[in-house]
């Protein structure tokens, strides 16, 4: 081929190539080019989660009983710390300056730190003044996401109510599990550029969402009390070798819970020292029977529908034969006793109680059990709160349908036996009784929280009567353990039964209670259950209602009663 021929296939050929490369350099910048562009970019983006901060739980005061706290879990892109030194083993030396802040061997953070991931963890949930320590060494590639960490300064206290979290944060148990999702926070993120080795690009692009933190969940409960009671009755299971105890105390006219109390309680910041079947509340999700304590919710009925007065006369015997030849018996053998129906309370009599209470008729006596509040839940908003025992008033047998005067044939939760007593001393008003105050925003906004509206049970005039003959049970009954010096009180013991696998049956001593008979402020209940040492509530649980309930009158700066005693005759001759 000639030289001219060849210049002319050569330039025809190059000028063809360079066509090419320009059509192809047009269709990537200008056609083509935003599309590649944003591939490019979301190849170089990396996005990571920014956790939303879980609310506090607090007490009536605004004392903190469970809260997040900073965290930072460190983390190493093992790539660019490989190429951090020019001499010597970066890994070696990395690990060599770390090692001793975290607190950990170098033999054992080394392997950590040597690979070719990009993102591998170092260590988890150090603290601020760790982070910012290493922070301070500039290693190339070891960087940090915080992270938050549940605490519950209180320790035990209340432990039972707040509940706990898993590794996740999720709540898994009490109030953490059933208010985890007024308590999460809802995460945010941050999308950044980075480089090829997993390195954040300085002049990148930014795109941030704030997370938004939980809200803060207030309590009913005071500290203080809650304290007090998981005390008094720890120091009450082992004085008497009872299997557990619960005491409770609570605002007659609100239904807020200032202390529910169980003995043994779980710590939060580590649940897996107790057993989990103890990590709950019993006041709640353990039955039995209530015994005598029942027997307010009969004599409020016979008061009710005009059976009785609380002056009207009886001869009770120490047994009592009913129509149907159902045989009852006191809980000691007596003679023929001169009572007035105010004695058959004080003195704590089932064949008293079932003489009067017999002339209800079945329906009524069940219908009266419901209204306060038997074999339904009390609401109180804890997992697991269990509804007791109460069977169709068809259901009932001959004996059973005695047996319900005086608290056996039905189930409840000590909560539930609290709510009875409360009603009573709220002039006959039935509140839910409840844990949760209110919530508050991040913002601060509080936001009550709903209880549903109070139900009247029985009159005033027979709820004030019913609680003026509980005073005759602590002055000259069975309750004489439960006075508090200055304030009028006014109580029922119990004698309970509980039912358990393979026919085992447990006794349940209590001692319920309304302070002050005056003008009633709070309730306290106290249960031992399986007590060794006395089976009855006189013995062994009054004596702790007196302390708690002084303790609590005092915090709640209720003064002492300006009215005398004014005792309800209880013998007549």
């Amino acid at each position: 081929m000639r030289p001219e021929r060849r210049q002319n296939l050569l330039l025809v050929l190059t000028l063809a190539f360079i066509a090419v490369l320009g059509g192809q350099l047009v269709y990537v910048q200008g056609i083509a080019g935003p599309a590649v562009a944003a591939e490019a970019l979301e190849s170089r983006l990396h996005t990571v989660a920014i956790p939303g901060d879980r609310g506090d739980i607090v007490d009536a005061e605004g004392e903190v009983l469970a809260t997040s706290v900073e965290r930072y879990d460190i983390v190493v892109n093992q790539m660019l710390l490989a190429q951090w030194k020019s001499t010597g083993d970066s890994v070696e030396q990395a690990a060599t300056v770390l090692a001793p802040i975290l607190g950990v061997s170098v033999a054992e953070l080394a392997p950590v730190l040597d690979g070719q991931r990009g993102y591998a963890y170092v260590a988890r949930g150090v603290t601020p003044e760790v982070y910012r320590e290493i922070a301070t060494q500039r290693i190339p590639g070891i960087t940090a996401e915080r992270t938050t960490e549940r605490m519950y300064p209180a320790g035990t206290t209340a432990g039972n109510i707040v509940g706990f979290v898993g590794r996740d944060g999720n709540g898994l148990a009490g109030l953490e599990q059933v208010l985890d999702a007024e308590l999460s926070g809802t995460p945010g993120r941050m999308t950044y550029e980075q480089g090829r080795r997993g390195q954040r690009i300085p002049a990148g692009g930014l795109d941030e969402v704030p997370a938004v933190p939980g809200r803060t969940v207030h309590l009913t409960i005071a500290r203080d009390v809650q304290y007090m009671a998981q005390t008094l009755i720890d120091t009450g299971v082992l004085s008497t070798g009872a299997q557990w105890g619960a005491i409770q105390v609570l605002d007659v006219e609100s239904g807020e819970i200032l202390a529910l109390a169980d003995s043994g309680t779980v710590d939060p910041n580590t649940p897996g020292d107790t057993p989990a079947d103890l990590r709950g509340s019993r006041s709640s999700s353990v039955i039995y029977e209530p015994g005598s304590t029942a027997k307010a919710i009969t004599m409020a009925a016979v008061l009710e529908q005009g059976i009785t007065t609380p002056t009207a006369q009886y001869q009770v015997p120490d047994v009592y034969t009913t129509e149907n030849g159902q045989s009852f018996k006191d809980s000691h053998p007596h003679a023929l006793l001169n009572l007035t129906a105010t004695g058959i309370f004080a003195e704590s009599s089932n064949t008293g109680t079932v003489m009067l209470g017999e002339q209800l008729p079945r329906q009524v006596r069940h219908d009266y059990l419901a209204k306060f509040g038997l074999g339904q839940v009390t609401g109180v908003g804890l997992p697991g709160e269990e509804p007791g025992l109460l069977h169709d008033a068809d259901s009932w047998d001959g004996r059973s349908q005695y047996a319900v005067l005086f608290g056996q044939a039905v189930s409840v939760t000590t909560l539930q036996a609290t709510q009875v007593f409360a009603t009573l001393a709220n002039g006959g008003v039935r509140v839910q009784p409840h844990l949760v105050k209110g919530w508050s925003d991040a913002d601060g906004v509080f936001h009550a929280a709903q209880v549903p509206e109070p139900t009247r049970v029985v009159s005033e005039e027979t709820a004030d009567t019913v609680v003026r003959m509980m005073e005759s049970a602590v002055a000259e009954g069975t309750g004489s353990n439960a006075s508090v010096p200055g304030y009028r009180i006014g109580g029922k013991t119990g004698t309970a039964q509980a039912f358990e696998g393979g026919g085992v049956i447990k006794n349940v001593a209590s001692f319920i209670g309304v302070a002050p008979v005056d003008d009633p402020k709070i309730v306290v209940n106290v249960v031992l259950y399986d007590p060794k040492t006395s089976i009855y509530g006189g013995a062994v649980a009054a004596p702790l209602f007196a302390e708690v309930t002084q303790y609590a009158l005092q915090y709640l700066g209720v003064p002492p009663s300006g009215t005398p005693v004014d005792l309800l005759p209880s013998t007549w001759e």
